[in-house]
């Protein structure tokens, strides 16, 4: 059942330490996405290490009804990292469970049943985030889901999200910076416009950084880049360094009107001791600022190549390259030739999500491999 969820590559992992990822070969990989914007501090950071084993030393599992150190300091630490009005958190074990509370918070809190969602966007695998999730091949095999209950609106169209609204709609889901459906920032106005409309109309805002938190594009979170504080903020994938952890960050007018959500393992002792360490790496080391700079250098000097690309669009070290060719064909050739391990974002965007630990010279070495596989090739002679 291996390959169930994932197509299994002919590279088989064995350990990792900071942006690098070794085979059991001996090979050494870049990893420049591998791991799904979930090691935002490196492999093996060596302080989550550290406090992942003092905690599995003393306790690995308690339920959430007996309060735990690790899980109440990483409460604290969420609350006042969260951009500005957000103090509440609830804590489960992935992007798509915290995104699946996040819609049921909304319903609970407002008068509303309509959910509005973005054409491209993708939320998780529920039934209630996969019906918000844009792309039909992840939904067909599951219909019906809850369709009657979601409008699509076209990501960036001002107008279409603001006559989409009304008193109906209990919540708005975006992600500030699109990543599944090809890394596309959110356009200029876009999110305010969003933050207007759904004021207007007692909606919650649900910002969806489940990619894009955590330091990711230059900022602790995406939305503090434009400017804009949403309701409801989830967040997963790096809080952990890799374990599994997500989180729903509230307004109190939301989390007071909640109805009743649980999970068996929400904020387990062990996990929240790695969140803990690794929120404390990202802020003590500026990993953000880390971001913005390699990111911002990266992007340049992808734009600056003279192949076959039709666009270089992202923010901080959350980068995707739009080919002319499919992107897995160049996934394929970057691993193979030049040990730089990516993903795709569709059919022609290469996705790359380095550790944010990333330095120059990664940088340099990925653009030297994407400058190879994407230059035309001569004509063979017959």
């Amino acid at each position: 059942m291996s390959g169930f969820v994932f197509s299994e590559k002919p590279i088989s992992i064995e350990s990792g330490e900071g942006a690098t990822l070794t085979a059991e070969n001996g090979t050494e990989y870049l990893d420049f996405g591998a791991s799904y914007a979930c090691t935002p501090t490196g492999h093996c950071h060596p302080d989550v290490v550290d406090a992942i084993q003092e905690q599995a030393a003393e306790l690995l599992y308690v339920q959430g009804s007996y309060p735990v150190q690790s899980r109440t300091d990483l409460h604290e630490k969420l609350g006042t990292l969260a951009p500005g009005g957000i103090e509440n958190v609830w804590l489960c074990n992935s992007g798509t469970e915290a995104n699946e509370a996040a819609l049921k918070f909304a319903r609970s809190a407002t008068d509303g049943t309509k959910i509005v969602a973005a054409k491209r966007a993708f939320h998780g695998r529920t039934a209630g985030t996969l019906s918000a999730t844009w792309k039909p091949k992840y939904k067909k095999p599951f219909e019906p889901l809850l369709e009657d209950q979601i409008e699509f609106v076209t990501y960036g169209d001002t107008a279409e999200l603001e006559d989409a609204v009304d008193d109906e709609t209990a919540a708005v889901i975006l992600e500030p910076i699109q990543g599944e459906g090809g890394i596309h920032p959110a356009p200029a106005g876009y999110l305010e416009a969003a933050r207007e409309c759904t004021e207007a109309t007692d909606t919650a805002l649900i910002f969806d950084e489940i990619q894009t938190g955590i330091g990711r594009t230059g900022n602790l979170w995406a939305c503090e880049g434009y400017g804009v504080t949403p309701d409801i903020l989830t967040t997963a994938k790096g809080i952990a360094s890799g374990l599994p952890m997500g989180a729903t960050l509230c307004r109190d007018w939301v989390a007071e009107a909640a109805g009743p959500h649980g999970s068996t393992f929400s904020g387990n002792p062990l996990v929240s001791a790695a969140a803990n360490a690794t929120l404390d790496a990202v802020v003590d080391e500026d990993l953000p600022g880390n971001a913005a700079d390699v990111g911002g250098y990266l992007q340049d000097e992808l734009t600056a190549l003279d192949v076959p690309i039709r666009d270089v669009r992202g923010e901080g070290l959350m980068i995707g390259v739009e080919v002319k060719r499919g992107a897995n064909r160049v996934l394929r050739d970057l691993a193979l030739e030049h040990q730089v391990l990516a993903l795709p974002a569709g059919r022609s965007v290469v996705r790359l999500l380095p550790p944010l630990v990333l330095e120059e010279e990664h940088a340099d070495q990925v653009v030297t491999a994407l400058a190879d596989v994407l230059a035309p090739k001569a004509e063979s002679q017959s």
